[in-house]
């Protein structure tokens, strides 16, 4: 009878342990992406140029605006 619940007292932490791990990660990723995002204005800028564009601080300043709002929309879900 002991075995059984050694067992599922193991079964329980692993899962409490992978739960936990998970959330933290997430949320540390989130933090990470949010203090370092992917893409900044000269990058923006630079991909502007090689497609043609000749981009102005206004079309910038929107299409960066654009992509915050659409990384808060996707933190909220």
């Amino acid at each position: 009878m002991s075995t059984i619940w050694v067992v599922l007292i193991a079964l329980a932490a692993l899962l409490g342990g992978v739960a936990l791990g998970f959330f933290i990660a997430r949320k540390t990723m989130m933090n990470y992406m949010k203090k370092n995002p992917p893409i900044n204005e000269q990058m923006l800028r630079v991909m502007m140029m090689q497609m043609g564009q000749n981009p102005s601080q206004k079309k910038i300043n929107q299409m960066m605006k654009a992509m915050q709002k659409q990384q808060d929309v996707s933190n909220k879900k």
